[in-house]
């Protein structure tokens, strides 16, 4: 049976142009990793990483398919793991929870502590994980998917070990996701750079929790078993991995356009900073080919930040032009 659809709100307008200011920030990310400024892509397809670079003022959003820049989401060796409630649903352009128009992500308040110290920073994504759950959980659900948070981990010093390989912790490795597993190495959010700035550290989260996303309703075993057939570093491939990163950028989006204004911790200011802080990712910055451009990074994120609506989310449906 078709989930009965939800009304999240109305378009949100693109946030008014702010005072230019410049906030750098490098971080890289792997197969499911959140950096802050340049993108790479490690272990052969399983690892990914995105940096976030300060931004510029914000264009109006371009709403096409969505856009994303940054290589990452994936399983150990290709592993697939289900649960009792439902089973993963192995689709990408067809999967069933991108065809409802009308379906998004419910509004709902966000509390955040504040930003401060090193401790700050650990309880700020606990809470930010519990609002993607509350956001996320509920969504799947709806689909009949095994949705499982994932577990979070806050690893110290100079590298960290996964079931995706042994991860270097650098300025470029903000964030890191495989196997239900997300990581958040302290040392990798440039917190010299960006300060207490919640808005950009929290769209980044988002991301790569949207490959979470894509772990459980069965798009990432689907995706990565054509780069797989393909070759990761083949035109087809590279294409295959920029749909799956523009895609988790998407559902960031949908997340903060989901909480932004709703009397929570997530306010106007640091959603209009983080549609700004998208310019600046991507791979013209990186110098790679599996994120897609900065314009499109952008693009991907602002269309589902503005319409928080999951099938405008379908880069796997988009035609090659938008996720190039």
């Amino acid at each position: 049976m078709t989930p009965p659809p939800q009304r999240p709100r109305e378009p949100l307008p693109p946030p008014r142009p702010a005072a230019r200011h410049r906030a750098q920030s490098r971080s890289t990310r792997p197969v499911t990793a959140f950096v802050l400024s340049t993108v790479a892509v490690l272990l052969a397809g399983l690892v990914v990483f995105v940096t976030v670079r300060g931004g510029s003022d914000s264009p109006s959003p371009t709403v096409a398919a969505p856009a994303s820049t940054a290589v990452s989401g994936g399983n150990a060796a290709g592993a697939a793991t289900s649960s009792p409630d439902g089973e993963k649903i192995l689709e990408l352009a067809n999967h069933p929870m991108l065809q409802n128009p009308d379906d998004g992500l419910q509004n709902f308040a966000c509390d955040l502590p504040e930003l401060t110290d090193q401790a700050s920073f650990e309880q700020f994504f606990r809470a930010a994980g519990r609002c993607l759950d509350e956001a996320w959980g509920p969504f799947l659900r709806r689909y009949n998917l095994p949705f499982e948070p994932p577990a979070l981990h806050f690893p110290q010093g100079t590298a960290f070990t996964t079931a995706c390989g042994t991860i270097a912790v650098s300025v470029a490795t903000a964030a890191y996701y495989c196997d239900d597993n997300l990581y958040v190495p302290f040392q990798g959010l440039q917190t010299d750079q960006y300060g207490r700035n919640p808005g950009v550290y929290l769209a980044l989260f988002a991301h790569e929790y949207g490959h979470h996303v894509q772990e459980v309703a069965g798009i990432m075993d689907a995706v990565w078993q054509q780069i797989y057939a393909v070759g990761q570093n083949t035109p087809a491939g590279l294409e295959l991995s920029r749909r799956k990163e523009l895609q988790a950028q998407c559902f960031s989006g949908m997340f903060l356009g989901a909480v932004v204004d709703r009397g929570g911790s997530v306010t106007r200011d640091m959603y209009s900073k983080a549609w700004r802080d998208q310019d600046t990712r991507g791979d013209n910055t990186s110098g790679s080919q599996d994120h897609g451009t900065n314009a499109h990074y952008a693009q991907w994120w602002r269309t589902g930040a503005q319409f928080n609506r999951i099938a405008q989310c379908n880069t796997f449906a988009a035609p090659a032009s938008a996720v190039s």
